[in-house]
């Protein structure tokens, strides 16, 4: 009888808290699948499963957006009986909504320390901040000259852990695990602005986490009005005359989106791969009024600057709130 690996079946568990704690409700799919004929092992993609179960609901509370994954894999040979290995295996992946570029090739391992790209952090003058670590990569934060030690549960709650940037900060500095490589310095700017209202947009990054990205400069506000139009009957059926202040043409179905162009003000270069997850991040929100509302990033086209061609860097981007001005949520 042939023998030799088959098949596979894989019990996929999605679930937060600590690593191994799933339960048979956690249960999210079951996969089978088969060795392709010339070939000795299976792969299966399992990353766009495990995102349907990660959600972005942020209300500037910071939230860490992580999951458990347990693939448990049972083997089986060809002839169908379990195969002759360690059966079934399981297999423990924390899952954040990152992703990585074509350049970074197949299943990148992003950097496990400060989560964000830029080396630079622009905040109003006065104002605190954040910004997002892995815990498990990170033995200690010091920011200007205090210290604080990271420490890591295990609890997806605090993997991603959002440290409080103090207002008037100037250096951040990210050490690995143990607390003497420095991973990441990062330069805080600290901007006074006081003809313009700063804008603080919120977006999740390449990393699946939030950052914060203000602007600065002019802001310009605008909508656009969309309706339907249908020809009504004004005539008087009994005496066969019509009023002039009834309209013929009856408008129905009016809403409006409304529209915000935002300028950063003047940027280092490195503010470029901001800019870029930014523009194609699925999930932006703007500080508005004292609220936390969802934006669009409409802008499809962006000439990346450089200080050498450009000199002084400022990009403008356009937004559209991610709702409709009249509420027609049913």
């Amino acid at each position: 009888m042939a023998s030799g690996l088959g098949s596979v079946t894989v019990n996929l568990y999605i679930y937060t808290g600590t690593v191994g704690s799933y339960s048979d409700n956690d249960l999210k799919y079951t996969l089978e699948k088969s060795v392709i004929t010339g070939q000795s092992n299976i792969i299966l993609e399992i990353a766009e499963l495990i995102r349907d179960y990660i959600t972005h609901n942020f209300n500037d509370n910071y939230p860490s957006d992580a999951v458990w994954a347990t693939a448990v894999v049972y083997y089986y040979e060809i002839s169908g009986a379990l195969y002759n290995y360690s059966n079934p295996t399981a297999f423990n992946y924390l899952a954040l909504d990152g992703y990585g570029y074509y350049e970074d090739e197949a299943n990148p391992e992003l950097q496990r320390h400060a989560l964000i790209s830029a080396d630079n952090i622009y905040l109003p003058e006065n104002t605190a901040g954040k910004f997002p670590i892995f815990a498990e990569g990170v033995g200690k934060v010091i920011i200007d000259s205090t210290t604080t030690q990271i420490t890591d549960s295990g609890n997806t709650n605090q993997k991603i852990q959002y440290i409080t940037i103090p207002a008037n900060t100037s250096t951040i500095q990210v050490f690995d695990t143990d607390d003497s490589t420095l991973k990441k310095t990062i330069k805080v700017y600290n901007i006074c602005e006081p003809k313009f209202t700063p804008y603080k947009v919120t977006y999740v990054n390449k990393y699946g986490v939030y950052q914060d990205l203000y602007f600065f400069k002019k802001s310009t506000e605008s909508f656009d009005v969309t309706s339907e139009t249908f020809k009504t009957n004004t005539i008087n059926t009994l005496t066969a005359t019509y009023d002039l202040y009834k309209t013929q043409r009856q408008l129905y179905n009016v809403n409006a989106k409304t529209k915000i162009t935002l300028n950063t003000g003047f940027v280092a270069e490195d503010m470029n791969s901001t800019i870029e997850e930014l523009m194609i991040s699925e999930n932006v929100w703007i500080r508005w009024e004292n609220k936390t509302l969802p934006i669009l990033p409409v802008t499809k086209n962006m000439q990346i600057k450089t200080s050498l061609n450009d000199k002084l860097i400022n990009y403008t981007i356009d937004f559209e709130f991610g709702f409709n001005k009249i509420n027609n949520i049913r």
